[in-house]
This record gives structure tokens, sequence and C-alpha cells, in this order.
């Protein structure tokens, strides 16, 4: 067995280890979701929590690790009479991003249930983490049902199985810690809500801390067990400390001024709902409790604030996690009482004791984008960054969209965006099951297996069931889709209010991309030449600040700019053949630059004609002179053409449903 990484040993990621130490006194905080870039222990802190955890007492022989102080009364291995068990550690069991729905939550015997009548039942990851941590590195690359199947288990206590009428049940009640890179995708705002505490790490910038982040972990590889051994005496003090705030988290009292903070501090901040008052007044209960004390204070209330409202105050998806911390100051300096019992000037509490998120030291934070705007001109224009070339300009304010869909159905990635074969939505058929049975057709199986009743010497009231009788539900639900921007950054569409228009536009689609579970990626075109701004991600975060940023000026290569778009879709193709693309080119149509750019820009359109890619083209023409090239660089790609203004109006529907239309007209 691999020796983990001591906990105790982990070079600094304060907040990181609290909020984990916080979970173990007490799981009802709800969890902590970790995010932070890569390479930043996250894992290792998690992995590590693990030895630090109380052994758990257990039924002999159960496999969902039954109290035998308190047994499960619906226990599927039961039912176990109260008494003595038998002691082991606790489990970390880990969520691989690729699991499966019966590999998360187990799997039925159908055949047996419908022949037999008997609930053949193999346990999952949610019974193997019952009364342990339950990890789930990259969660944000966990697709939507599974995530959703593990926050409610994880809100219930319990885990539901149920296929065609027939039902287990069994208790998962777990500490859920989640991991994520924010570069590779976020969560939606209402599963970061599930997640009691979230926690942002970064590399430390200082260069003592990072020398010893390294000498010890060149000494951890070097030898394991000797490693461990001489982080042991921390180790078990931690082990003894999170033992002892257990015994005395019942006794500590949260007072009306301190819940009178929390209600307040929820109110100021705009958070939606109750639960972050409740994870709040959990958390300062145990952080009281974690320090020996039987009060909540001041400076408790302060650090829950930190740690479990920072990704419950974004009010769209492009706002970055964070508290104002100013503003918490004077919220909970405005309601402290008699009961708040705070220092005016709450700090930090010692190693892993508080403090909240550390100040970046010199880091690309600090200037928090805001250096990398160029200031306008006198005229009010952006004042020019290089030659034939215009800074950038901010986007105009978002707005919905109307949906664009991609024709015909697929079988990509769950989504909410196009039509598509999956294992979850409306039932449309039913099929010979291709590997493990997940859907049972009970209709279709009935209907397979009565003509061979007789045959078979049936004589009881069950069925005689055969493997090839099993028939697997065909189901059609919806696919997330790769939508590839083609924004012209030329001289053309460089006027102010028209580019940030634009730019309102794109961010609009974003954000749409954002909640529908696409990929997204971004080509712009200017100049001479093409460039991948974005390659496809599900970093939507990313495409926006990519898009902010962006100048413009020079002229029009609009081949240029489609050939990189195939070329990137031809590369996507290979990596992830399912996933169907949407191309969305942003243009006035304008080709400039080179000989007959105009024809060669029609030729490069053709190429997606030819391969069926569905494509809309957004008309950026403005003025009382219209060429109309947009529309005709639509009829070349074989889509369809919107203007700005249509693309929000209430009169278009189903703009790339109509791409079928023209094609067969």
């Amino acid at each position: 067995m691999t020796t983990p990484f001591p906990f105790t040993a982990v070079v600094g990621q304060d907040d990181l280890r609290l909020a984990l130490l916080l979970n173990a006194v007490s799981p009802a905080v709800g969890g902590v979701l970790v995010r932070g870039e890569k390479g930043t222990a996250k894992s290792t802190a998690v992995r590590a929590l693990s030895a630090l955890l109380p052994a758990v007492a257990v039924v002999p022989g159960c496999r969902f690790s039954c109290d035998p102080a308190a047994p499960d009364p619906s226990c599927p291995d039961g039912p176990h009479e109260a008494g003595t068990g038998t002691e082991r550690p606790a489990r970390m069991v880990e969520l691989p991003v690729g699991a499966s729905e019966d590999r998360l939550v187990g799997a039925l015997d159908i055949e047996r249930a419908l022949a037999e009548g008997v609930k053949a039942f193999e346990p999952g990851l949610l019974a193997d983490a019952h009364r342990g941590i339950l990890y789930v590195d990259e969660v944000n690359l966990l697709h939507d049902h599974l995530v959703d199947l593990l926050l409610d288990a994880a809100a219930m206590g319990a885990s539901y199985v149920e296929r065609e009428g027939v039902s287990v049940r069994h208790a998962a009640r777990f500490l859920l810690v989640g991991t994520m890179n924010p570069e590779e995708g976020e969560l939606r705002p209402q599963l970061l809500d599930r997640f009691g505490l979230t926690v942002e790490v970064a590399a430390s910038r200082e260069p003592e801390q990072r020398v010893e982040v390294v000498r010890r972990r060149l000494a951890y590889d070097d030898d394991p067990a000797g490693f461990a051994a001489r982080w042991a005496d921390e180790e078990a003090a931690v082990r003894q400390r999170i033992v002892a705030a257990r015994e005395l988290l019942p006794q500590v009292r949260l007072g009306d001024g301190a819940l009178r903070q929390i209600a307040a501090t929820c109110a100021a901040f705009e958070v939606d709902g109750m639960r972050a008052d409740i994870v709040m007044a959990r958390t300062a209960t145990a952080l009281a409790a974690w320090a020996g004390r039987t009060d909540v204070l001041a400076e408790d209330v302060r650090q829950a604030a930190l740690l479990a409202l920072p990704h419950r105050r974004r009010r769209n998806p492009f706002d970055a996690p964070g508290l104002d911390e100013d503003k918490l100051d004077e919220t909970l300096e405005q309601f402290s009482g008699d009961d708040g019992d705070g220092d005016d000037d709450p700090g930090p509490d010692g190693p892993g004791g508080g403090g909240g998120q550390p100040a970046p030291d010199g880091g690309p934070q600090d200037d928090g984008g805001s250096a990398a705007r160029p200031e306008a001109g006198e005229d009010g224009q952006p004042q020019a960054s290089g030659a034939g070339e215009q800074s950038a300009v901010r986007a105009a304010e978002p707005f919905r969209t109307r949906v664009l869909s991609v024709p015909g159905i697929g079988e990509g990635a769950a989504g909410r965006r196009s039509r598509a074969r999956t294992e979850h939505g409306r039932t449309t058929g039913a099929r010979r099951p291709q590997g493990a049975l997940t859907k049972l057709h009970l209709a279709a199986t009935v209907q397979a297996a009565a003509p061979h009743q007789r045959a078979r010497g049936r004589s009881g009231p069950g069925l005689v069931i055969r493997r090839d009788d099993l028939r697997q539900a065909a189901r059609e639900g919806r696919e997330g889709n790769l939508v590839l921007f083609v924004v012209d950054a030329s001289g053309s569409m460089a006027a102010r209010q028209r580019m940030s228009a634009v730019k309102g536009a794109v961010l609009s689609l974003l954000l749409d991309a954002y909640q529908r579970r696409d990929k997204v990626g971004l080509v712009t075109f200017r100049g001479s030449a093409a460039e991948v701004a974005l390659p496809p991600t599900s970093s939507v975060d990313a495409a926006a600040a990519r898009l902010e940023s962006l100048p413009t000026g020079g002229r029009t290569p609009l081949a240029a700019g489609l050939l990189k778009a195939h070329e990137v879709l031809r590369v996507e193709r290979l990596r992830d053949p399912a996933r169907r693309a949407l191309l969305v080119v942003v243009t006035d149509g304008r080709a400039t630059g080179g000989p007959e750019p105009v024809l060669l820009a029609s030729r490069a359109a053709g190429l997606f004609a030819a391969e069926g890619v569905a494509s809309v083209v957004v008309d950026c023409e403005s003025g009382p002179v219209r060429l109309g090239l947009a529309g005709q660089l639509a009829g070349d790609l074989g889509g369809t053409a919107v203007t700005l203004d249509e693309l929000r109006a209430d009169s278009i529907a189903g703009l790339v449903k109509g791409i079928q239309g023209r094609r067969a007209a």
C-alpha cells in the first residue's frame, strides 16, 4: 500500500487545510470544493486527510459499513442486530471522471429481479464511501447526471437505485471533496451552491516557501515511509485535536449576536436562498470547536464567511469568485452585539486556524487585469497600440440569445443544445443491449420473452427470462456541441460602438454556451493572418477573457480565418469524433488583402458546406449602404445569416434548424 504524503507536511495552503479539517470535525458543513491551478497540492492534501480521520466501527461483513451501535434498518445486507463491531480505518474513495452511473450508485441485476424476484445488488462507490471521504478530482469535468446523483446523495444521506419499479436504498453519508482547475471549465451555479465551503489555492510567490515545497517533495519521493515517520508526531497531534473538537462540538453555543451577523452578512452579499446562512452557522460552530472554545466569536463568523460565501455570490458565470473583505468587516461591525464577542479587527488564528484567503504577493492577480485595458484618447476613440491597430474596447451588456442548434441527431457528450441519443432523456424505442444493460425497456423485454415461455417450460408465476430477451431503452436527450467562434477583428469592424456591440453579442453567445455545457473555441483574423485566440476548451471564462482583450485593425483576411477554423475543427474531430460542431462567424462579410480575397473566402467556406458543418453568420454590417456580403458568405457555408438585432429578436426561431430546409431547396 502506498504511503500517503503527510497532511501536516503540506507547505502553506492554510485555507485549504482548515476547510478540510473543519469538515472532518463536522461533516454537516457540507464538503469542500477546491479551486486552483495545476500543481498546487490540491489532490495531495485531500488524499492525506483520510489518514487523520478516526477509525470507524462497522458491522462485520456488511458491505455498506453500517454502524453497529445504530445499524441502518433498510440496509440491503441487513437486518443487523445492534452490538459490538469491528474497527477499520476511514476510507477515501475516488470517483473517476469517466465512471458510469452503475459504478457510482451500484448495479441491480434486472434479469434476476424479473425471473426470480431477487434484489441482487452490487454496491457502487457511494456505498464504499459511506462514513468516509468521497473525492472527485476534476469535478467540473464530471458528467452532469453523475454530479446530480452525487450531490443528491450527499444532501439526503442515502442513495437510491431505481430500475423498472425495483428499488434499493442504502445509507450514503460521506465527506464530499471536489477539486478543479477553473481553466478547464466551471460548475453550474446550482451545483457550486451544494458544496459547503470553497477554497481558492495558488502556488506561493515566495522563493523560500517554494524551496521548502521542493525539498519536502524530493524527500518524500526518495523515502515515503521514512518521510512519513518524521511527521508522525504532528499527524498524531492533529488527529487527537480532531477527536477533541468532535467531542466538544455539541457543547458549542451559537448566540443570537453571531446569528444576526451571519444573516446580515449573507444579506449584504446578496446570496441566493438560505443554504449559505446554514452553512456559515455550522462552519462558525466547527471553527469554535476546532479552537477549543464553546462560544462562537465574531472572528469565527468572519472566517466562515470567507470560506462559505465566495462561490455563492457570483452573479453570472464570468464573475470571479471572491469576497470584499472591507465590506465584510463593515457588516460584522455594524451588527456586532453582546453575543458577537469578536475583536474589532479579527485576524488569523495560528497555523490552519484562519486568515481567509491569502493576499497575492506580487502575483499576476495583483493588477486584476485592469492594467491591460488601454485608455481612450481625447476623441473618445481607443488609442492606437501599433500601426493600423486599435486597442481593445469593452463589450456591451450581454443579452439572451436565440437557441442555435445543430440539425440531426448526434451521440456526443451530454449537454443542453442539440438533439442526441443519450443514456438520459425521453424513451423513443428499444434495442438489444451492447455490453452491460443499463436502462431496461420492460415492455420490449416481456414482448421478446413471451413467445418462448411454453418452450422454456414455464410453470410458475415468474417469466423465464434469457439474456437474449433483454432490451435496452433507446433514449433521446440533448448533447453539448463545440461552438467555434470566428471573429472578424479587422479595420472594417474597428468602429468603437460597433465593436462593442459585436463583443456584446459574442459574450451573449458565450453565456448561452456556458448554460448549455458546450466546449468553445475562438479564432480571430485581422491584418494579414488569423490566429487561434483560444483552442477549444470547456472554460467559457477563458473565452470571455480573450474576447475582452481583443484588439482590432488592419485588413480583413476572411479566407485565412475560415481556413484556420477548418484546421481547428479537423483536429478536434480526431480528438472527439462524437462531438458535433457549430461554426459561428461574426463578420460584415468584407474580404480584403491578397489576390482575389473574395473568391478565396468563398472557396474556404465551401469546405465547411462540403463537410456538412452547421454554421451561422452573424452579420455585423452597418450603415445606410449594405452590400449583403455576410449573406453571400452564409450561402457559401451552407448555413444561415442573422443580424445583430435579429440574434435576440423574438420573431426569429430556430436559426440553424433552417439549414436543412435551405439545403433541400
